[in-house]
C-alpha cells in the first residue's frame, strides 16, 4: 500500500462525481460495426491527439494503416472507417501534455479498453480484435435462482477440469471442459446451484512471478474487462482466434444454463494488470492515467488494493467503464452474477473514503440491464477505512468474513485453547449470532441474505488443511514464506500436516463434518469451495495464486473417507433444500408475524431456555437451537439443531414445546457417513451427543 498526504483536490477537474457517467457521451464506447465499417469511440480527458493503428491478420507487428480520430464530445474521440471490420487487429497510440500524473506516449501501442477480443505479439504484447459475438442461444434463458435456495461453489475455470477422468484430454481446463456432462453431473448430484469462477477475464502474469519460474494461476490481474481469458478455450479455439474463444465461452454458458446451473464471475475492476507507475503501459495508462487511476497531486499513485494501482471511480469514465463491463457481461454473454473483488475500492470518493452511496454502486444497483444478476461485494479492501463488511446498501449481497471468523474459532481454535487451559476462551453466543443470520452485521431491512458465509475460499488454506496445519507452508511461492495469512484460526490436532494417526484423522474428519454442516444450515448464502467436498488439500499453502499444477488442481481419485465426505456435502444441501426454516429470507421481529423469516428459539442442554450465562458461560458451549418458518411460498417447517462445541460427550434432554410431537433424526456429525434419516425421539428424551458434533432433527 502506498502512503500519501496530498490527495487529489476535490475542487480539481478530475474529482468530478460521477453523477454524469451515464451521460449520453459515454454510449457507444470502443468497436460498433456498421454498413461503412466500424466506429470507434475513445475517452480520454487530457489527451491531444489519438490515433487508430490496424495490423496484418499474421504479422502483428505489421502497421497496414493508421487513421487519426478526431474529437467528438468531452473527452471522446472518434472515427469510422472500413479497416475496423471483423476479425481486425488494432491497437491505439494517444499522445498528450506532459505534467504530473500524465504518462503519454505517442509511441506506445495501446490496448482499447473496450476490445472484445484479444491476441498476443510477444510476451508482453497486445493487440485489440473486431469481434462480432453473434449466438445462437437456442432459447435457453438464465436459471434465475432465488437467492434464499443459492448454494454457491467457488472453483478455478482450469483447475476443476483439468484432472477429470472422464473429461476428454482436449477439453480438460477449458469452458468446454467445465461445461462437459461429467462435470454438470458432478454439480448436479451435490446440489449446488451456482458456479461462481475465479477471474475468467482477460489478465497476465506479472513480471516478477515470471522471474521466479511461477504463473498468474488465479488471474486477478486483468488486462481488459471485456474479454474472456484465450488460456482457457480450446486448442482449436485458439487457433480459429478471439471470435471463436468468445463462441465457446457462450457455449459453456448456455450448456450450464440448460443444466439448471447459474454462472458468477468474479470479477477485478478495483485494479489493472498495469500495476504501480513503471509497470506496463499497455492501456489506461497511457490514454488518460490521470483520469482512470488514483493518484495524489504530484502524481504518486494511490493503492489501496496492494496491487500497485487503483481505479478511479469518482471520475465518469472510469465508473461507466465498469458499468459497461458488467452490461455486456449480463446481457451478450448471459452472466448470472458477480463477485466483486475488493469492492470498497469502487465505492469510493473523490478524496478516497468509501461511501455505501457511490454513485457506481448505486448504479450498478439501480441498472435495469443488471436487474436480474447477483451483485456480492467482497466488501474491503487494504486502504484505510477498508473494512466495510454490512455497510453495501440494499441489493448487494456481502461475503462475511465476520461469520468465517467465528466459525473457524468455535469448532478449531477455540478447541485448541481448550486443550491447553482446559476451558474454551469463551460460550456459544458469537457462535449462535451467525448460526441465525449475522443480525448484528447486516440490517434488518436487509436481512440474512445479505451475507455470503463461508469458512473457506480460493485465499486462504483448504477445509482439509485447515484442521490439520497450525502455520501456513508457502515456501514454493518463493517469498520465504512471507506471503498469505498468519492468522488462519486453524488446528492440526495434534500433528502438523500429513499423519498415520488414526485417532488425528478421525477428529480431523469430525471437525471438516461441523465445518460443512455449519455452513449448509446456517441462515444466510452458502458458499462452498471446490474441492473441500472431498477434503482437497493444497498441502498447507494457503495463498496458492500462483501455482498452475497438481497443487491446485482439483483431484478426481478419492480414498474412502473422501467420498463419505462428499456424502455428508450432498446430504446436508439436500436438507437445506427442504427446510425452509434453513433459509429464511428475512430477520424475525419480536411479537410479529414476518413473512419469510424463521422464528428462532434457544434451549440448553437440559432442554430449558437459555439464560444469559449460559450465553457467555465458556464452560457451557451447548445449544438447541430450533427454527420455524413463517409461510409465505413454502409450507410450514421446523427443525432442531444441536451444538456442542467441547470435547466430551454430554446427554442433551430435547425441549418440550407445545404442539410438538417428536423429533425426527436428519443428520448427525459424529457419523463417518451419513446415516438413514428417520430415528424418531419424544420431547424430553435423552439424545447422546459426540464431544464437538452437531446433529439435526425435523420437529413434528
Amino acid at each position: 500500500m502506498v502512503m500519501v498526504v496530498r490527495m487529489v483536490s476535490p475542487d480539481s477537474a478530475l474529482a468530478i462525481a460521477p453523477a454524469d457517467m451515464l451521460s449520453a457521451r459515454f454510449d457507444d464506447l470502443g468497436v460498433t460495426l456498421g454498413p461503412d465499417g466500424g466506429t470507434l469511440r475513445v475517452w480520454s480527458h487530457a489527451a491531444e491527439s489519438v490515433e487508430l493503428v490496424v495490423f496484418d491478420d499474421t504479422d502483428l507487428d505489421w502497421i497496414t494503416g493508421t487513421v487519426p480520430l478526431v474529437p467528438a464530445d468531452d473527452g471522446v474521440w472518434t472515427t469510422t472507417t472500413p479497416l475496423l471490420r471483423p476479425g481486425a487487429r488494432y491497437a491505439v497510440r494517444v499522445d498528450g501534455p506532459h505534467a504530473p500524473g500524465n504518462t503519454f506516449n505517442r509511441g506506445t501501442l495501446l490496448l482499447e479498453p473496450y476490445s472484445r477480443g484479444l491476441v498476443r505479439t510477444g510476451y508482453d504484447g497486445w493487440r485489440s480484435v473486431v469481434v462480432e459475438g453473434t449466438f445462437d442461444w437456442g432459447g435457453v434463458t438464465k436459471p434465475a435462482v432465488p437467492m434464499d435456495r443459492t448454494v454457491l461453489y467457488e472453483g478455478h475455470l482450469k483447475g476443476l477440469s483439468k484432472r477429470h477422468p472422464d473429461v476428454p484430454g482436449a477439453l480438460r481446463g477449458t469452458y468446454a471442459g467445465l461445461a462437459h456432462p461429467a462435470m454438470v453431473e458432478h454439480f448436479l448430484k451435490l446440489g449446488v446451484t451456482s458456479i461462481e469462477l475465479l477471474p475468467v477475464h482477460a489478465f497476465a502474469t506479472e513480471p516478477r512471478l515470471l522471474q521466479h519460474g511461477l504463473t498468474n494461476y488465479w488471474g486477478y490481474n486483468t488486462l481488459n474487462f471485456f474479454t474472456p481469458h484465450a488460456a482457457y478455450a480450446t486448442e482449436e479455439a485458439r487457433r480459429q482466434g478471439p471470435e471463436a474463444i468468445l463462441r465457446e465461452f457462450k457455449g459453456m454458458v448456455r450448456l450450464l444454463h440448460e443444466a439448471g446451473l447459474e454462472v458468477i464471475l468474479d470479477v477485478v475492476y478495483n485494479h489493472t494488470a498495469e500495476e504501480g507507475i513503471g509497470g506496463p503501459r499497455s492501456s489506461l495508462r497511457g490514454i488518460d492515467n490521470r483520469a482512470y487511476y488514483r493518484q495524489a497531486d504530484d502524481g504518486a499513485y494511490i493503492d489501496v488494493t496492494g496491487c500497485g494501482n487503483s481505479l478511479n471511480t469518482s471520475t465518469d469514465a472510469a465508473a461507466r467503464l465498469v458499468l459497461d463491463s458488467l452490461r455486456y457481461w449480463a446481457q451478450e454473454v448471459q452472466i448470472d452474477g458477480f463477485r466483486f473483488d475488493l469492492a470498497a475500492t469502487l465505492g469510493r470518493d473523490a478524496d478516497h473514503t468509501f461511501t455505501p452511496d457511490h454513485p457506481l454502486l448505486r448504479a450498478i444497483i439501480d441498472d435495469p440491464a443488471l436487474a436480474d444478476v447477483k451483485k456480492i461485494a467482497e466488501p474491503w479492501d487494504v486502504g484505510m477505512g477498508g473494512w466495510q463488511t454490512g455497510n453495501f446498501g440494499d441489493g448487494w449481497t456481502e461475503w462475511n468474513d465476520r461469520y468465517r471468523d467465528r466459525v473457524r474459532n468455535f469448532w478449531l481454535s477455540d478447541v485448541d485453547y481448550a486443550r491447553r487451559a482446559s476451558t474454551s476462551p469463551v460460550g456459544v453466543g458469537g457462535f449462535a449470532h451467525r448460526l441465525a443470520g449475522s443480525a448484528n452485521t447486516f440490517s434488518a431491512e436487509r436481512g440474512p441474505l445479505a451475507g455470503v458465509n463461508f469458512v473457506t475460499a480460493h485465499d486462504g488454506f483448504t477445509l482439509r488443511d485447515l484442521v490439520s496445519y497450525d502455520v501456513k507452508h508457502n515456501l514454493g511461492n518463493g517469498e520465504h514464506n512471507r506471503d498469505g495469512a498468519d492468522t488462519n484460526r486453524s488446528f492440526n490436532h495434534g500433528a502438523e500436516g500429513e499423519t498415520d494417526d488414526e485417532s488425528i484423522l478421525a477428529t480431523r474428519r469430525k471437525a471438516m463434518r461441523n465445518l460443512l454442516g455449519t455452513l449448509l444450515l446456517s441462515a444466510g448464502v452458502p458458499m462452498l469451495t471446490a474441492g473441500d467436498e472431498f477434503g482437497r488439500t493444497q498441502r498447507g499453502n494457503n495463498n496458492a495464486y500462483c501455482h498452475d499444477s497438481t497443487l491446485t488442481w482439483l483431484s478426481w481419485e478419492h480414498a474412502p473417507w473422501q467420498r463419505h465426505l462428499h456424502a455428508h456435502v450432498q446430504r446436508l444441501i439436500r436438507l437445506r433444500s427442504e427446510n425452509p426454516a434453513l433459509r429464511p429470507m428475512r430477520f424475525a421481529r419480536w411479537g410479529e408475524r414476518t413473512p419469510s423469516a424463521s422464528v428462532m428459539e434457544w434451549y440448553d442442554e437440559h432442554g430449558q431456555t437459555m439464560s444469559i450465562d449460559r450465553w457467555t458461560d465458556p464452560s457451557h458451549r451447548t445449544l438447541q437451537y430450533v427454527a420455524a418458518s413463517t409461510p409465505e411460498l413454502e409450507q410450514f417447517n421446523r427443525v432442531l439443531l444441536m451444538v456442542h462445541g467441547n470435547e466430551r460427550a454430554i446427554d442433551i434432554t430435547l425441549p418440550r414445546i407445545d404442539g410438538v410431537t417428536r423429533y425426527v433424526s436428519l443428520w448427525s456429525s459424529a457419523d463417518e457417513s451419513p446415516t438413514e434419516a428417520g430415528t424418531e425421539h419424544a420431547c424430553g428424551d435423552l439424545v447422546e451427543l459426540a464431544g464437538t458434533s452437531m446433529r439435526l432433527f425435523r420437529v413434528e
